[in-house]
């Protein structure tokens, strides 16, 4: 993504632009990252932004009377392609937009990973271009570029900082007391899929656990899965760490199709005690490392907000950390760890480390959902005619507006109260007591009625 300063919201066409953000979530309350990223164009955009969940509404009849500057399939709408028997129903109402003479854009992640199905999408929705968060190096391998002669490609972060975040997170700093966490650390323990390099994660809490103690660094390192801290319980612990430890995300094993991860899994059911070398040579021989999907992560950002210093396994970070810079670099063999632990008990140098990624990657304002939405906006509009007007909104387009926001609202309590599965539930009930009583062909005619036409009302 290019660099620049953060500036006013882009509006080339001299009015208020439409955009309809696609999105598919069950359940509440979401990640942080998540929800900052869903709502970034609604925060930053200025524009009228339209958002349909369509894990519990479909595309309503009335949204056709907007005319729509931009359709975006984020991140939590394109991730339900990883389980066909939930991509499938959301993908079957997402096809009444493609009638829609709008620009469309898509951010998908873990490009690795059912890579088929997202091509697929991408061609038939016919997409205009495409928010890559692999390297660009990757795309040739991920992508037939054949399909996407037309398309437009862009590399961008799995995630930014939020303004909130950060004026979040400085409030919590003033009131969080000394950092007495000398090391720490959260994550998952990674799958076999994801190749070595998903490895790299539990390697690098193995080797703090096991050396830190001897140079008496006081750690909180845990890869079980009940250890996840949430929201701002993550900001907290990060503000009383002096370090954590990390490593780019990603995987380096393709999945074009999904079913490497179901071949491993059915294998490690049968041999629970089997190896990382004994999964590949039995279940992916040669593929580790045909691709490098890899890049810097949210919580290296998040990192550099909190002041936490950061020791990484060498790495590219998408060219915005810089070893020796802005973070200390572990070598990926481990080999440099007592070197490593000794720059670590240096306080002048800790500090030097994390003011200077404070002023380069915080205050900058690079790297904020703002400068994103901006990037975005400029880069998918930019061949799209400009159609200046000066007309107000019209009462119609403000009152679908408005509409929408509150339909919006009652998918999220629907969403929380878990009423998105049990309304259907109700009804195959009330379906089965009616055909109790009269007739199946009696019931089917009498709920014909009320049917609704080819014109889905919300």
């Amino acid at each position: 993504m290019a660099e620049a300063k953060p500036r006013k919201c882009f509006n080339r066409m001299g009015r208020k632009l439409n955009i309809l953000v696609i999105y598919v979530m069950n359940k509440y309350p979401m990640r942080a990252t998540l929800w900052d990223q869903l709502y970034c164009f609604r925060h930053y955009s200025h524009h009228n932004c339209f958002y349909l969940n369509l894990s519990v509404r479909s595309v309503p009849w009335y949204l056709k009377k907007i005319k729509f500057d931009l359709i975006v399939f984020g991140t939590v709408f394109l991730a339900n392609r990883v389980v066909a028997e939930w991509f499938e129903p959301v993908l079957e109402k997402a096809r009444a937009l493609k009638s829609l003479d709008a620009t469309k854009i898509a951010f998908p992640q873990d490009e690795h990973s059912h890579t088929n199905i997202l091509m697929d999408f991408l061609e038939e929705f016919e997409i205009d271009t495409v928010f890559s968060v692999g390297p660009q190096s990757e795309w040739p391998k991920l992508y037939d570029r054949s399909r996407f002669e037309h398309v437009k490609f862009f590399n961008v972060l799995t995630g930014y900082l939020n303004d909130a975040t950060i004026g979040r997170i400085e409030k919590l700093a003033a009131s969080a007391p000394e950092r007495d966490i000398d090391i720490g650390y959260r994550t998952w323990l990674p799958g076999a899929w994801l190749g070595r390099h998903g490895l790299l994660r539990k390697q690098i809490a193995d080797v703090f656990q096991e050396n830190a103690p001897a140079r008496k660094f006081k750690t909180d390192i845990s890869t079980r899965s009940e250890d996840t801290l949430w929201g701002d319980d993550w900001y907290k612990f990060l503000l009383r760490c002096k370090y954590t430890i990390s490593v780019e995300g990603g995987s380096s094993v393709p999945d074009r199709d999904g079913t490497l991860r179901e071949r491993i899994e059915a294998y490690q059911r049968q041999h629970p005690h089997a190896t990382f070398e004994e999964i590949e040579r039995d279940c992916f021989p040669g593929l580790d490392g045909t691709v490098q999907y890899i890049a810097l992560s949210p919580r290296h950002l998040e990192s550099c907000a909190t002041r936490t210093c950061q020791v990484l396994i060498e790495g590219k970070y998408n060219g915005i950390l810089e070893p020796g810079r802005h973070y200390i670099e572990l070598k990926r063999d481990f080999s440099n760890i007592e070197e490593v632990l000794d720059r670590m008990q240096r306080e002048d140098l800790r500090q030097e480390i994390t003011e200077r990624a404070y002023r380069e990657i915080v205050e900058t304002g690079k790297y904020t959902y703002r400068s994103f939405v901006n990037f975005v906006l400029e880069e998918s509009l930019k061949d799209r005619p400009v159609e200046r007007t000066s007309a107000p909104q019209s009462v119609w387009q403000s009152s679908i507006y408005y509409w929408m926001r509150l339909s919006e609202f009652v998918s999220w309590v629907q969403v929380a109260l878990h009423l998105h599965s049990f309304i259907p539930h109700l009804k195959g009930i009330i379906r089965h007591a009616l055909v109790s009583v009269f007739s199946e062909q009696t019931v089917v005619s009498v709920l014909g009625r009320f049917k609704p036409s080819k014109r889905e009302i919300d």
